[in-house]
């Protein structure tokens, strides 16, 4: 196997739990809610509008942070959610960059 070939595959391993998270219906509904009110919306607001109860909510949150998806901001006594994607999807574009080179490579 390649060194190249090696690469390529501990990026994929890198980037299995970005994969985990975004296979959940309820965190996709999130991040697309975020990504449209740019200016973060606290754990309520996002329950209400994807109809899951607050810790439910709560739970996807966490997961979210804790994958580099989303931070918190404290806004008075809420915590205020922002989507901040960049990091875990240049991991992902990163990873489809590096295949497509591999597929398009000399053969």
């Amino acid at each position: 196997m390649s060194r190249q070939t090696e690469e390529i595959l501990q990026q994929f391993k890198a980037c299995i739990p970005l994969l985990e998270v975004l296979t959940d219906e309820n965190r996709q509904a999130i991040i697309m809610l975020l990504a449209q009110n740019k200016q973060g919306l606290n754990v309520n607001t996002i329950a209400g509008h994807i109809n899951l109860s607050r810790p439910a909510v709560s739970h996807h949150l966490k997961v979210l942070k804790q994958s580099g998806f989303i931070k918190s901001e404290k806004k008075g006594v809420e915590n205020y959610y922002i989507l901040t994607v960049r990091e875990p999807l240049g991991q992902l574009k990163s990873l489809i960059t590096a295949v497509e080179d591999e597929c398009n490579g000399p053969q």
